[in-house]
């Protein structure tokens, strides 16, 4: 995540120093028994220094994904690579001919969508890459795609349409995008909102998607400053938007809601009565701001006291017959990175789990956490106090009718001193009896961001390389 010589340099954690190579490794160790099941890979993404060259602010290094391939009880593989972008080759982000979208970094998520796979950043186009992780290029579906891409996309488990938008520092500022189950855009429009406000997630329902149009707005004084050219705008207000997406140019309803900042949704549905629910996590301007110049000034992790804010999981609940809004917090748990089973996604959803610890300085208190939604209580399985996680992935146990929370989950976590990593397998409906599984990676992967389960089912054209099934 970061270059070595500023976290040694610092005394930061190792669990952030950026790898500084290109491996592969094959017949990996595992303790206990992976399920059989779990056939296909996992793929994580995060920014990832180049040797020689400093990390800058803390999320924007050059993309670096990592992937772990299962089979049957095995665990074949492992191997990384940058995702080479323009940015990567040097090409800046802003030139002569203004922005380019092609020069990012692609280091926050990876996805798959009509077999294709992409790495994502909110900054610009998408990075297509192979199952076996090397780059293809960006795209732009056909010339169709004029905007950013967001790392958040939704993919309908009804339609299987992939719902997404992108958001900019300049007019258009916001532009919604619809692929096609084929994966062809097929439809694009843009959304009114008062300025360059920063969107990293959005929701959608089974008629609605839902827009947090939020206090944190492109300031070009700040892009002058060393740092990200968003900040808090106290003038601005905060809302959310519920526009149909059954109709082309359907309005946008406006929700006034308390100022906050949202990084990241955990899933949206619609209630019996047709208000819309939003579950996300939820910070408050301080604790916003207090993230924000850990992750936007350079150098800002190594202040005296530096602490990151922290989030609290929060409920949202929009009545379109209304215009009525009602907010409450869930939980006074620090939580983040939410997820929830990819085919409950716009639907109701019982079971959602989370990570806490996240502070990349924390010195302890790292744990997965489920919450079930409907009894309103919450499970956990902790780390102990020399290891962190990464966002956890649910994977379904198997094909055919099962319980919401059948599944595994998937992470990966390393030594707070960047000397170790393993991938766990943990069974989603029995957190607290800890990992059923545990791959010994060949290296330490650096602290990321998101990541993605892609079953054998889903990966298109198996690859050999070298005799060896990819």
């Amino acid at each position: 995540m970061i270059d070595a010589a500023t976290v040694e340099r610092y005394g930061l954690p190792g669990h952030l120093r950026s790898v500084p190579d290109e491996i592969d490794a094959v017949g990996l160790p595992v303790t206990g028994v992976l399920p059989p099941e779990l056939t296909g890979r996992y793929v994580r993404n995060g920014p990832n220094a180049l040797p020689g060259q400093s990390s800058g602010l803390f999320q924007t290094g050059p993309g670096m994904l990592h992937g772990v391939r299962l089979r049957e009880g095995r665990a074949e593989w492992y191997r990384n690579r940058w995702v080479r972008t323009a940015a990567f080759h040097g090409r800046p982000f802003v030139g002569p001919a203004g922005i380019d979208l092609t020069a990012v970094p692609a280091n926050t998520h990876v996805v798959r969508h009509a077999d294709r796979v992409f790495a994502l950043v909110e900054a610009g186009l998408p990075y297509e890459v192979t199952p076996d992780l090397g780059t293809v290029g960006p795209c732009d579906f056909g010339g169709r795609l004029t905007t950013a891409m967001t790392a958040h996309p939704k993919r309908d488990p009804a339609t299987g349409e992939l719902h997404f938008f992108g958001y900019g520092m300049f007019p258009p500022y916001l532009t919604y995008h619809r692929l096609d189950a084929k994966g062809e855009l097929v439809h694009s429009r843009e959304v009114a909102v008062g300025a360059g406000t920063m969107m990293h997630d959005f929701a959608i329902t089974e008629h609605y998607a839902l827009w947090l149009d939020l206090p944190v707005t492109f300031q070009l004084e700040l892009a002058g400053q060393g740092g990200a050219p968003y900040g808090w705008d106290e003038r601005y207000g905060a809302r959310l938007g519920l526009m149909r997406r059954d109709e082309p140019d359907a309005p946008v309803r406006w929700f006034e809601i308390e100022p906050c900042f949202v990084f990241h949704v955990g899933n949206a549905h619609e209630d019996g009565s047709g208000r819309v629910v939003l579950d996300a996590v939820r910070y408050s301007p301080r604790e916003f701001t207090s993230l924000w110049s850990l992750l936007t000034r350079s150098g800002a992790l190594t202040g005296p006291g530096a602490v990151a804010g922290q989030a609290l999981l929060h409920r949202w609940t929009l009545d379109p017959e209304t215009g009525g809004v009602t907010e409450e917090a869930l939980d006074e748990q620090e939580v983040e990175f939410p997820t929830v089973d990819d085919e409950r996604i716009g639907r109701r959803a019982r079971y959602l789990y989370t990570v806490t610890g996240t502070d990349p300085r924390s010195v302890g208190g790292c744990a997965i956490v489920k919450y079930d939604l409907v009894s309103g209580t919450a499970c956990r399985h902790d780390l102990d106090a020399d290891t962190v996680i990464g966002e956890a992935v649910f994977v379904p146990a198997g094909a055919g009718t099962r319980g919401e929370d059948d599944g595994w989950l998937v992470s990966v976590t390393t030594r707070r001193d960047g000397s170790a990593s393993r991938l766990i397998v943990l069974d989603a409906a029995d957190l607290p009896a800890g990992p059923v599984a545990a791959v010994e990676l060949p290296r330490a992967v650096p602290t990321g961001f998101h990541g993605s389960w892609f079953p054998d089912t889903d990966v298109p054209g198996h690859v050999s390389l070298g005799g060896v099934e990819q």
